[in-house]
């Protein structure tokens, strides 16, 4: 009996052993990163940035799958779906996190069960006017709009977007009476912007700069708690009168529901030591993003705080769920 007691321990010892030994394995075959956006986008760049990084890292292909449609819930559910062993991740923005659920009935995954694994990068979004608007300020587009009720327009990427709900916040703090003009893309509705055909929008500071060189449209403020470093001379719209006030974007990395809490661990300290890398993070720069990293706990928090707060927006906006 005692023999057999050995024996079934040692069995034991061995599996535990082994299965340790996989985990600490981690990669052991090629990873998909499933991205819910087109190719070419910021959110694509910096997936294949950190794709690649990870790929010389592990010693396996993580390769970068566009999965495409509706919002972007079709490539979160098809990460949210997938078995929670590490070799489906998903790269997203704040649609996938902490906005999606709120403007669709069924999106098709459930934001609470991501395993969040790391904040990649934020970006401010910046206020921008048609290049011939009478002012340079966010107090002159204030002034100009409320005596112009009904008539002072903004352009957005689609209803619902960040971008959109950015100016309904903007609108409501300031209390104006906006009109929205929503196109299909952000491309298109700065364009509309530069042409004058609509006053302003909220745009990803990386599409900004180029053209705010140019004079094509004027920076009145970014949406971040300080100044950007790549627009050192626009306040914030904060400091400009409307205080707390916040419009960012980000970039982060999730996994199914479920997954162990050290594979989590160490799907963590790997992103983190890829953006600490310099050329890791003046890539990034290049695109006017700025790099962060976060705990598991952190991620988690953060995911948490910015439902909260597009909720809010959402719900004061009287914006209902789509089928």
């Amino acid at each position: 009996m005692r023999v057999l007691t050995r024996a079934l321990a040692c069995v034991a010892l061995l599996v535990a052993s082994a299965a340790a030994l996989a985990q600490g394995a981690y990669p052991t075959r090629q990873v998909r990163m499933v991205m819910p956006f087109p190719p070419g986008s910021s959110t694509d760049i910096i997936a294949r940035i950190m794709a690649d990084q990870l790929t010389k890292r592990w010693g396996q292909a993580v390769v970068v799958d566009n999965v495409v449609g509706a919002s972007g819930n079709i490539g979160a559910a098809t990460a949210f779906r997938a078995a929670p062993d590490g070799y489906t991740l998903l790269f997203a923005p704040p649609t996938a996190y902490a906005t999606n659920h709120l403007l669709f009935k069924d999106p098709g995954y459930d934001p609470a069960r991501w395993s969040p694994l790391g904040l990649i990068t934020t970006a401010p979004y910046v206020l921008a006017a048609r290049p011939d608007f009478p002012g340079s300020t966010v107090q002159d587009l204030i002034a100009y709009a409320k005596a112009n009720p009904s008539k002072t327009t903004f352009a957005s990427a689609g209803a619902g977007s960040t971008v959109h709900l950015s100016a309904i916040e903007f609108g409501r703090r300031a209390g104006l009476d906006l009109v929205h003009v929503p196109f299909r893309g952000a491309a298109p509705a700065l364009t509309a912007v530069m042409a004058s055909q609509v006053d302003f929008l909220f745009d990803v500071i990386s599409t900004s700069i180029p053209v705010l060189k140019d004079n094509r449209i004027k920076a009145l403020g970014v949406g971040s708690g300080k100044r950007s470093i790549f627009l050192p001379d626009v306040p914030t719209i904060a400091e400009q009168g409307l205080p707390d006030f916040r419009a960012v974007t980000w970039f982060a990395v999730a996994g199914p529901p479920g997954m162990a809490p050290d594979l989590v661990e160490k799907i963590n300290a790997d992103l983190r030591a890829i953006i600490a890398l310099p050329e890791v993070a003046e890539r990034i720069r290049q695109i006017q993003m700025d790099t962060a990293s976060m705990t598991p706990a952190e991620t988690t928090k953060w995911f948490n705080d910015e439902a909260g707060l597009w909720g809010r927006i959402i719900k004061q906006a009287g914006i209902t769920p789509n089928d």
